[in-house]
């Protein structure tokens, strides 16, 4: 008798428990999601959308917010070249298309072709900085004396992190060896030419 009088509360006992457990596992679901972007926004800095009204919202901030971008450029020691920016700065709204302008120059007494690499600093923001258009995407030559003007297009993301308040953006012209001795052949003829 007592064995079947035991058995009701524990089967009520058993019960409660299954819903005390379906209950907490409910509610940790749902402060699953502002947890995980808590997480995500405070302690890796990564921003979530958080929905068609934010995203609105964030485009309309990112036409008035404006980052300053740096410019930069030199030559290395073996090409002689001039190399430098038209404009040391600029602010630009992230998203738009913007255009900026370096100036070459050959210095030398022969036809020379350059190469630039670019670089983006800080790092971390390199990622958000995308070139369209850029002189550094081919091979350039330039005659002995000749001038010229190179433009970079380029768009800031709108998802650069707001920390980010300027970029540098930097070229250097290497002299490129391999293509510049392409040219050479074409003035060995006007040279023999030359020689009685």
């Amino acid at each position: 008798m007592n064995a079947s009088d035991a058995s009701p509360p524990s089967r009520h006992a058993g019960l409660l428990r299954l819903v005390a457990v379906a209950a907490a596992v409910f509610l940790l679901t749902f402060s699953l999601v502002p947890l995980y972007r808590i997480a995500c926004e405070k302690v890796f800095g990564v921003r979530l959308e958080r929905g068609p009204g934010a995203q609105a919202g964030t485009g309309t901030a990112s036409t008035r917010r404006t980052v300053r971008v740096e410019f930069d450029g030199g030559v290395n020691s073996q090409l002689p070249w001039a190399f430098h920016p038209e404009q040391l700065t600029m602010d630009v709204v992230p998203g738009e298309l913007t255009e900026a302008l370096y100036f070459a120059r050959n210095d030398g007494k022969t036809a020379i072709v350059g190469s630039a690499v670019p670089s983006v600093a800080p790092a971390r923001a390199s990622g958000y900085f995308s070139k369209t258009e850029c002189f550094c995407f081919t091979a350039q030559t330039l005659q002995a004396g000749e001038k010229r003007d190179m433009p970079v297009r380029f768009i800031v993301d709108p998802d650069l992190p707001p920390e980010i308040r300027t970029i540098t953006l930097s070229y250097t012209f290497y002299k490129n060896d391999a293509l510049s001795a392409r040219l050479a052949p074409a003035a060995v003829p006007a040279d023999a030419h030359a020689a009685p």
